[in-house]
């Protein structure tokens, strides 16, 4: 096969938000970058943020970014690196004042601000009244976001790769990254993009469990390339499950919903969550509003003829707020769950949605390996920013919003790093002489497999494992379970087969390499799931149901090679303020 080769810059593997917006950054200082993307830019999966942006502009209610930083400490369980936390929270408003003057079409207020609507987890005053913290384009954010950067990122000659899927991460002798390889997914042929600098953005990996509100293209590659790099993947066991997927579809209904005030049901038309959050009710942190529609549906207080589901209520609202404010969602209601949520309450479920691990990275999106021995070192010439990467912002429980703040500010951060390096390295590293052979050998064993599994068939078993051993709550014989199903399921992967090659038009192909990501993924969150002896955020273990700050304040690091488990500590310093301690979480 013939390789193509071609030099960058910088190549960003992913054209979501975070991946975009770091582009943007490069392009315009001059650099010669590529942005590789396996969907048209435009419907990477950024495009389905609905919501918001978290940024405590207090255009409604009396706001700042010190309750902001609280409020994302205590929404991460107190797992989040506070100096991360500090460093989003304090540059949000900039960001967002930086779309609005890049063209972004927010929603107005009367007096031409910004519109804010309230969020779960958010508060006034460390905990106080709830705050109106996000700032929102009726509940298309993620779509005017990812327009506005894709036309600003068309302006300044940045050269998009479309339908093109990152493979394996090339590094030198040194350990240092040079560059990727990526198929062309029309024609099936591999290049070998050399580059000063790598970005990986490729968003997460929700495609792992059976019912997720993502996109079919969000299956862990970026995570994948760097397992099998060497690289370790933190604090995998955390995934939020999102409380309101649309029940048999799993299409996300966002909280923007119970923001302008709707609130959930059971069959009894109870408001229950007043039970579990007497406080901040239906705007509670995601990982308590969905263990308690768990618990509802446990204790037979679900809806329907199975009792397996609740109800999301606007129906008391005006008609003109859903359709000026909540557009998307009624049409989201009368597709998916074939309700009009003027006329009738919306059937939900609990439903994987976001992944708050990742890729090691610092403040500035550089990827780190951590030392039992020392500090973290810097892998040279790589960065993640995103949902692949983990800062940690987001801890062990992500509070809405702070995504699409996390994308832009670390995006930027990374931008402004990588210009830095970029200025420092008049030369292209030599490529490795082996650089593209294990993505020739994991293409070409597709290619020549025979009498092997199915792709479709072996996917499928592993989103129901996923699902079955590692959900809202979890059991230690199922996690015990759930290691030794995936690593099995892991095994057969390496003998799946492209059953028809004569009509695929590479898209089997595409499914079986998008396959052996997702096991990478789910390996590394059931070992590191079955391994955390404790419920923190959207780790809930039925067997060890408490927070236990003295043994597992830490974040968990998970090496393919062996599949090891180590630790490193949480960085409870912040950068310039008295730092949040663990406390009680209570809403």
């Amino acid at each position: 096969m013939k390789i193509i080769k071609r030099k960058f810059d910088a190549v960003i593997v992913g054209a979501g938000g975070a991946g975009m917006r770091a582009a943007l950054q490069l392009s315009e200082a001059g650099f010669k970058v590529a942005v590789l993307s396996k969907v048209f830019p435009t419907r990477s999966h950024t495009v389905a943020a609905q919501g918001g942006i978290a940024a405590s502009l207090g255009n409604v209610t009396e706001d700042n970014w010190h309750w902001h930083m609280y409020d994302t400490v205590k929404g991460s369980d107190y797992l989040g690196d506070q100096d991360a936390i500090e460093f989003m929270c304090r540059q949000a408003n900039e960001v967002v004042y930086e779309l609005e003057h890049f063209g972004m079409h927010f929603d107005r207020l009367e007096n031409g601000k910004i519109y804010q609507r309230p969020f779960g987890g958010q508060s006034q005053n460390f905990g106080g009244a709830q705050a109106t913290r996000s700032c929102s384009a009726a509940d298309r954010t993620g779509h005017a976001l990812l327009h506005t950067l894709y036309q600003r990122n068309v302006y300044a000659n940045t050269q998009f790769f479309v339908e093109w899927m990152g493979l394996d991460l090339v590094r030198d002798e040194q350990g240092d990254v040079t560059g990727v390889t990526a198929l062309e997914m029309e024609t099936g042929g591999i290049s070998v993009l050399q580059a000063k600098v790598v970005l990986l953005a490729t968003g997460g990996a929700g495609r792992g469990f059976q019912a997720s509100t993502n996109a079919f293209i969000n299956t862990g590659d970026g995570l994948g390339m760097a397992a099998r790099s060497g690289v370790p993947l933190e604090d995998m066991e955390f995934w939020q499950f999102h409380p309101t997927g649309v029940y048999g579809a799993g299409v996300l209904i966002s909280e923007a919903v119970r923001g302008e005030g709707g609130f959930l049901i059971n069959k009894d038309g109870e408001r229950f969550m007043e039970r579990y959050a007497p406080n901040a009710k239906d705007l509670a942190s995601r990982d308590v509003v969905s263990r308690a529609l768990t618990m509802e549906i446990k204790e037979g207080r679900g809806c329907g003829g199975n009792t397996d589901h609740l109800l999301l209520k606007l129906n008391h609202l005006n008609a003109d707020i859903i359709n000026r404010r909540l557009p998307g969602i009624r049409e989201i209601a009368i597709k998916f769950a074939q309700v009009d949520p003027i006329k009738d309450p919306i059937p939900v479920v609990p439903t994987a949605h976001y992944m708050m691990g990742g890729i090691p990275t610092n403040l500035y999106g550089q990827v780190v390996t951590p030392y039992n021995t020392g500090p973290e070192e810097v892998i040279q010439g790589l960065y993640a920013v995103g949902e692949c990467a983990c800062l940690s912002v987001h801890g062990a429980n992500r509070l809405g919003t702070n995504s699409l703040l996390d994308i832009l500010v670390f995006g930027r951060a990374a931008g402004k790093k990588i210009i830095e390096d970029l200025k420092k390295m008049p030369h292209h590293k030599k490529l490795h002489t082996n650089s593209v052979d294990m993505s020739l050998a994991r293409v070409a064993r597709l290619d020549n497999q025979k009498n092997g599994e199915n792709v479709a068939q072996t996917a499928e078993e592993l989103r129901k494992a996923m699902q079955k051993h590692c959900g809202v709550f979890r059991f230690p014989d199922l996690l015990k379970e759930g290691v030794d199903k995936i690593s099995e399921i892991a095994k057969r992967i390496d003998n799946t087969e492209i059953k028809d090659k004569s009509k695929v038009f590479n898209t089997a192909r595409i499914e079986a390499l998008e396959l052996s990501n997702l096991a990478e993924v789910a390996l590394a969150t059931m070992v590191s799931a079955e391994a955390r002896n404790e419920s923190r955020g959207a780790h809930a273990r039925e067997d060890f149901s408490i927070r236990n700050d003295d043994n597992w304040l830490k974040h968990s690091l998970y090496f393919k090679e062996g599949r090891r488990i180590d630790y490193k500590p949480v960085r409870l310093k912040p950068l310039t303020v008295k730092s949040f301690p663990p406390e009680a979480r209570i809403y």
